[in-house]
């Protein structure tokens, strides 16, 4: 269920890579999550492209709020990209629409037959529990910081993130990542950096000291099934403190 999800997301990624002027870093590419729904930016004409997990559809969202459904449960690749192409030039996008993706993804390459089914709508609820808990904790943990960062989902890697500068010395990044070779779940992750350098911490008395990863990715990770939202907005703010009291 997680690698149909992240593959439908990839029309999204890729409307905004057609229809959205470039950033260096691909910010143009990241996604909200509102009502469920993951989000692209607004293209050209104030028009939205959407992914539903309730419906499992993509939606286009217009500028005054109205949509067009697209179920896509056993629905082919190549009748996507037919429904985004010619939606888009119906809204006045001139641009055209290309599935194209500049990253590779974890999963047997799309052609033009693949469909994607839904064999357990519980699997979505999960996953909506799942993107709830992040935006509920990344925004707790922003506001009680007084934090400024927009709450992004970074359609490669599939994570929920937020990146703040807290000093000229310490930036620090946090969110909840798709399971990898790092953990096999999901889990919540925060990270420091001094620039482009990784912050490295010594720990001793800590009780976050086995959550802590140094070989490879350094920062604080754990399983979200070892975490509620209270405790995972604890998890994060230890961390983050730890990495403020290092850098002074």
């Amino acid at each position: 269920m997680i690698s149909t999800i992240h593959l439908a997301a990839q029309y999204l990624a890729t409307a905004a890579i057609s229809f959205i002027t470039k950033k260096d870093d691909d910010s143009h590419t990241n996604l909200g999550w509102k009502n469920h729904t993951l989000e692209t930016h607004e293209f050209p004409n104030g028009d939205k492209l959407g992914l539903s997990y309730e419906s499992f559809s993509l939606e286009w969202i217009h500028s005054n709020g109205n949509k067009e459904h697209f179920l896509l449960n056993k629905t082919t690749h190549k009748d996507i990209i037919n429904w985004i192409m010619q939606t888009s030039k119906n809204n006045g996008l001139d641009m055209p629409y290309q599935y194209e993706l500049h990253y590779e993804l974890p999963y047997d390459q799309v052609s033009d037959g693949t469909s994607f089914e839904i064999t357990n709508s519980e699997d979505l609820q999960v996953l909506i529990q799942q993107r709830n808990l992040a935006q509920n904790v990344i925004s707790t943990i922003l506001k009680s910081n007084d934090f400024e960062s927009p709450i992004r989902i970074w359609p490669h890697h599939f994570d929920t993130g937020a990146f703040v500068n807290v000093s000229d010395q310490l930036s620090i990044g946090l969110g909840m990542a798709m399971p990898d070779t790092l953990i096999d779940s999901f889990y919540f992750y925060v990270s420091g950096y001094n620039g482009h350098q990784p912050i490295d911490i010594a720990l001793t008395n800590s009780s976050h000291k086995g959550s802590y990863y140094s070989n490879g990715w350094q920062g604080f990770a754990m399983s979200i099934n070892e975490l509620d939202e209270h405790s995972a907005i604890e998890f994060c703010q230890v961390a983050i403190n730890t990495y403020k009291n290092t850098i002074k």
